[in-house]
């Protein structure tokens, strides 16, 4: 009676539960995680993205791949909210974070099938975590300024050529240095450097320059091409006509009403210029347009002019000069006034592009230059690992060794740990020590060594001579990774543990899934549904 009473309520909903749901999810995780388990490490290869108009994105990023790529499954979508969680925080350990979870659930799944319930295995999990955790602040570091370089150079491993990673992980770590200084190391958010993606040069020409450099040029030419320095003020409008906000019609009975409505246009454009010229303003930047009788104005006033910046653009441009966004032009007083500390113009393919350097630093511009746009997007998402690590390093300074040494570490800590615990959940906490050395195996594995030998020698090494000891990919064997420069952030690695174990939690805990019949046809990953492997 009951059931019956169950499934008329859930007539409308199709339902898979117990074991059928984990079993569903953890083939899910899996297919997602073997989608990009070949980019990681140095010897990661990439990945063309193909969308449907034929345009295609070859890249190595793990999180691009899986932002890019056209999901259904609600778990696949859990794991990539987990990818993107990292990089918003860390900036690397993407790939490592959709590893480890799809790892541990497909263990969780094992212990589960032994008759472990999903319970039992979350309460080792959240364990096994507290413990890693733990561990690796006795293992880490803290890094010196040679260090940091070698941290980010470690971060771009795999993700470009070796020339390209040296160069922007030094510029990396200039821009870091140069930011920290004004910001006190505060988010990824807070950063002041624009990206400008030019058609000329070679990408190993790409250079970073103090100021902002924009593709703009002044709205006179018979004004200024460069200053050294002076006034700014920075309007989020335009210096144009006034426009009308309601609809109405005018009656023009005499040749003069048509003149007058000009003649008053031309005031309120003479106000304006004339509020700016009392201010001491030599240089006004402002979003919108600029009406050609107010240019005329502006250059009889000897104020230099650009116009149609982006909100962003004039965002930096406020916190480097002190100036405010103003409404417009006749509301800026004295305290609303910036200034900058020099401006220049000059042709980048063929196109002016205008420097303007403010007097309170902070804005930063990486000029990246490239062959072809695709060149250029893949080199600024290299930029974009190598400065959001390098400035978290300033404020977070620990390292941790790269190589796969800390997993394999921590697994060999865990399994020694779990003993020490009473009940089923030893069980749970061997099989995340199982799940960590994913990224040992992974990395030897697309280095071409067989993942085997290299976890039993990396074990037997680190037993003898620390944890510190990791696998070398480009000698082809096990060393110190402090001496070899292969390291990784601490912040990257808490992060990745933390992001994974809650993300392998949440889908443990699941039991059913349920979802509404359409007319349009059930997902796509439904069909996929049914027996264990």
């Amino acid at each position: 009676m009951v059931e019956n009473e169950q499934d008329v309520a859930l007539e409308d909903t199709d339902r898979i539960h117990g074991r059928e749901a984990l079993v569903n999810n953890v083939k899910a995780a899996s297919s997602l995680a073997d989608a990009i388990r070949s980019t990681l490490g140095p010897k990661g290869l990439d990945k063309m993205l193909v969308e449907a108009d034929g345009s295609a994105l070859v890249t190595n990023d793990g999180v691009t791949v899986l932002e890019t790529a056209q999901v259904e499954h609600p778990t696949a979508r859990l794991l990539i909210d987990a990818s993107s969680s990292q990089d918003r925080a860390a900036r690397d350990g993407t790939t490592t974070t959709v590893l480890l979870v799809s790892e541990m659930l497909h263990n969780a799944l094992e212990l589960v099938r032994m008759g472990v319930h999903p319970s039992v295995v979350v309460n080792g999990y959240g364990i096994a975590l507290e413990e890693a955790l733990e561990e690796v602040e006795r293992v880490a570091r803290e890094a010196d300024e040679d260090q940091r370089l070698q941290v980010v150079r470690t971060t771009l491993e795999g993700k470009a050529d070796s020339r390209l990673c040296d160069l922007f992980a030094g510029l990396a770590i200039q821009a870091a240095d140069a930011l920290s200084e004004e910001d006190g190391g505060g988010d990824l958010e807070r950063l002041r450097v624009k990206r400008l993606q030019v058609r000329q040069g070679n990408v190993m020409d790409s250079s970073l320059v103090q100021g902002l450099m924009l593709p703009k040029s002044r709205v006179d030419i018979s004004t200024p091409a460069s200053s050294g320095g002076g006034v700014v003020a920075i309007v989020d409008g335009g210096l144009e006509h006034p426009k009308l906000e309601i609809s109405a019609k005018i009656e023009v009975n005499s040749p003069g009403v048509i003149q007058g409505f000009h003649d008053r246009a031309i005031e309120n454009l003479q106000r304006q210029v004339d509020h700016l010229a009392s201010l001491g303003v030599d240089l006004l930047i402002v979003r919108d347009g600029i009406a050609d009788e107010g240019i005329s104005l502006l250059v009889k006033a000897g104020i230099t002019a650009y116009r149609r910046f982006e909100r962003t653009d004039l965002e930096l441009l406020s916190k480097m000069t002190g100036a405010n966004l103003s409404r417009d032009a006749l509301h800026i007083d004295e305290g609303d006034l910036g200034s900058y500390a020099g401006r220049s113009e000059e042709s980048i393919a063929e196109v002016k592009h205008t420097l303007i350097e403010g007097t309170r630093g902070g804005a930063m511009t990486l000029v990246v230059r490239g062959s072809s746009p695709a060149v250029r997007e893949e080199a600024t998402r290299v930029f974009d690992d190598a400065i959001g690590v390098a400035h978290r390093l300033t404020s977070k300074p620990g390292i941790l060794p790269g190589g796969g040494a800390i997993q394999t570490h921590l697994g060999r800590h865990l399994r020694s740990f779990a003993p020490s615990q009473a009940g089923r959940e030893q069980l749970a906490i061997e099989a995340y020590a199982a799940a960590l050395e994913i990224v040992p195996r992974t990395l030897a594995d697309n280095g071409g060594f067989d993942p085997v030998d290299v976890i039993l020698a990396l074990s037997a090494d680190q037993s003898e001579s620390g944890a510190w000891i990791g696998f070398d990919l480009g000698k082809g064997k096990n060393g110190d990774m402090g001496e070899a420069g292969i390291l990784d952030p601490l912040f990257v690695v808490r992060h990745a543990l933390s992001g994974a174990t809650e993300a392998a939690i949440s889908v443990l805990r699941i039991d059913d899934v349920l979802w509404a019949k359409t007319e349009i046809g059930t997902p796509d990953w439904k069909d996929e549904e049914g027996s264990e492997d």
